[in-house]
């Protein structure tokens, strides 16, 4: 994955999400506990965090700073906050080497740290969708690269339905919903 890919995600995001910024957004996201509000905002925290760490090259823990959005933010101001952010990653994945190591949970390449952006905004949007009753699911080309990039052992099978079964949003061919995952961003190579 690279830059590019979080730039688009985020138009893609804000396609999906920018027409419904009137509905309520304190109604769940999906099965989250969160809001649809609190969770654009920890699309958001999610992105910067990984500027950060990549913009850093931390490489034995995360940096000590939040993303803090406004109680009162509206939807289209949190969203302006969560493009930001995306930008702020793509900018700091533009510039960074190829062979940057930086901290999530190991050493994390750009590549990673592309894939994880990329997987917070699909499907955190595909979240928010939910609770606001908005008919929409992920780009199958993005949802294809982060599959490739962050589960390497998922099965096949249509990657927009395996990269949802793969974080625990829905059952996939029989195969019962997950209550528990993790991705693997962190490469030793």
């Amino acid at each position: 994955m690279k830059y590019q890919d979080v730039d688009t995600a985020v138009a893609e995001m804000l396609r999906t999400l920018g027409p419904h910024t009137a509905a309520d957004w304190t109604v769940p996201a999906g099965s989250l506990e969160w809001s649809c509000r609190e969770t654009a905002a920890h699309i958001g925290h999610d992105l910067l965090a990984y500027a950060g760490q990549v913009a850093s090259g931390a490489a034995d823990a995360y940096l000590p700073f939040d993303l803090n959005v406004h109680p009162t933010a509206s939807p289209i101001e949190v969203l302006r906050t969560v493009t930001a952010c995306g930008r702020l990653l793509s900018s700091a994945l533009a510039t960074a080497s190829p062979t940057m190591r930086a901290w999530h949970w190991g050493p994390c390449d750009p590549e990673g740290f592309a894939a994880m952006g990329v997987a917070e905004i699909l499907l955190h949007t595909h979240d928010i969708t939910q609770g606001l009753t908005v008919d929409w699911l992920p780009p199958a080309p993005l949802c294809a690269a982060v599959l490739d990039r962050l589960f390497p052992d998922a099965p096949s099978g249509d990657p927009v339905q395996v990269l949802l079964w793969c974080t625990g949003r829905r059952a996939l061919d029989g195969l019962p919903r997950r209550t528990s995952w993790i991705w693997k961003a962190a490469r030793s190579d």
